[in-house]
């Protein structure tokens, strides 16, 4: 078990779950391949983002834990490009309606969100990463490697202090 923001997350059947038990290394990055199609950027994988500290953010646009923690990822993502980090969101739809990219589209937009979105309505890159929660941040190293998970709401300081930490690395 895993404790997050207080609540205990059973973290069976997740992709990374092998992995757990390693302190700050969770594995390999999983593939961001099989999203229906991605907005803002042409389509993205782990090979071209080697060499870039990565946040991925599962998310989904009507959800209030989303909603709240989305300005701080919007606020990461354009403090810390120039430096290397690279923002991607994978929004898979929690309710039927979330299924209507026209309506993504929008809500990116009224959202602010400039960086990369996987439209992922088949939940095929929810399932490579093997998520069950909204939102779900994973820190990816310049290597490749997941470094750091966080799911839900809070502590946006510490997952600051992540960023910070794998932008300092040299990979």
């Amino acid at each position: 078990m895993l404790k997050a923001g207080g609540v205990a997350l059973a973290l069976v059947g997740l992709g990374l779950a092998g992995h757990l038990l390693a302190r700050d290394n969770y594995g390999p990055m999983p593939s961001l391949a099989g999203a229906e199609q991605w907005l803002n950027s042409p389509p993205l994988e782990g090979q071209q983002l080697k060499g870039k500290v990565v946040l991925v953010d599962f998310w989904t646009y009507d959800c209030i834990n989303c909603r709240r923690s989305l300005p701080h990822v919007n606020d990461w993502a354009r403090r810390y490009a120039d430096q290397g980090l690279v923002v991607v969101g994978v929004h898979t739809p929690e309710y039927d309606y979330e299924h209507e990219v026209a309506s993504l589209r929008e809500q990116v937009k009224r959202l602010g969100i400039g960086y990369p979105v996987a439209v992922d309505n088949d939940y095929r890159i929810w399932n490579a990463w093997g998520n069950q929660f909204w939102p779900a941040h994973y820190f990816v190293d310049r290597k490749g490697q997941v470094r750091h998970v966080h799911f839900g709401e809070g502590d946006y300081d510490g997952q600051e202090q992540v960023i910070r930490q794998l932008l300092d690395e040299r990979g």
